[in-house]
């Protein structure tokens, strides 16, 4: 399969699109509120599984060789190893099952959701235990009270909003990307 430089280009829109939305942070613990998953779920949505994956990939990569964005303004690999790391290695997850779940199940609003959900749960299902490891954390309770209870209304806002928005702007993303 031929890789067009538009396809590329696009990838690492959104790998600085993860960057940017990284910095917009609310403080609230050792887990800041980002709205990084806004940039995952519309790769996943508009540019499918195998460039909205890279496109998380090369984020990822990026932060984890210390370019500075990751939550914070911060990067290296002993980010990717502390207490938030598996989060980051979940967002490759959650965008790769994402867009595999929207390409099954089309792009109703229902389906949307549903596939956004199931990025979310992969996300934690990565990152609590990641968490739990890293700060020698043994109650799930305590963990679960840190790494997720708190973002739940604000998962649900970034869920509406990035239905909303692949479903304007995927019609000119499936156009383009052709």
């Amino acid at each position: 399969m031929k890789v067009k430089t538009l396809n590329l280009t696009i990838c690492g829109l959104f790998a600085a699109l993860s960057a940017i939305l990284s910095q917009i942070t609310l403080p609230i613990g050792i887990v800041p509120i980002v709205l990084t998953h806004v940039s995952l779920f519309l790769a996943a949505g508009l540019l499918g599984v195998r460039y909205g994956t890279f496109s998380q990939i090369v984020y990822a990569l990026l932060g984890a060789i210390g370019l500075p964005i990751f939550a914070g303004f911060t990067g290296g690999l002993g980010r990717i190893l502390g207490p938030t790391g598996g989060f980051v290695i979940g967002y490759i997850v959650c965008t790769f099952v994402t867009a595999q779940m929207i390409e099954r199940f089309g792009t109703s609003v229902k389906s949307l959701m549903l596939a956004m959900y199931a990025g979310w749960a992969v996300t934690y299902v990565i990152g609590v235990p990641w968490f739990m490891f890293a700060t020698g954390t043994d109650s799930l309770m305590g963990a679960l009270s840190t790494c997720v209870i708190p973002f739940l209304p604000g998962d649900l806002a970034k869920t509406i909003l990035c239905v909303w928005l692949i479903r304007r702007l995927r019609p000119i993303f499936v156009k383009m990307l052709d």
